[in-house]
């Protein structure tokens, strides 16, 4: 499994009310993150919606982005969560998810 970290900005006035769409995220989403290999996720936000998100992937960043591509409902969910970021330019939630490198990790 491949270690995936993202970074994204979510809107300060945003903040509760993107929290509360992730206490209950579409279940037609879940299954597609699962079947496109996208497993352990989690996401992580400061106060100021600085948000760190964490998955592990069977291949890597890219082919879980493109695996999620294909699926009709994260166009759907992308296009619902993107007025909750910042500096997006236009783009999907999805396509604007800066990857940070990983330098250390302890099993």
């Amino acid at each position: 499994m491949k270690r995936v970290g993202f970074l994204l900005k979510v809107r300060q006035d945003k903040l509760e009310e993107y929290k509360a769409h992730h206490a209950n995220v579409w279940p037609e989403m879940l299954e597609a993150l699962t079947r496109t290999g996208w497993h352990n996720y989690s996401l992580f936000m400061r106060d100021d919606g600085l948000m760190f998100g964490y998955f592990e992937t069977p291949e890597n960043f890219d082919a879980a982005l493109d695996g999620m591509a294909k699926e009709e409902i994260n166009a759907r969910w992308q296009e619902f969560m993107a007025p909750y970021f910042e500096n997006l330019g236009g783009q999907h939630p999805d396509e604007g998810m800066l990857q940070i490198q990983e330098v250390f990790h302890l099993d």
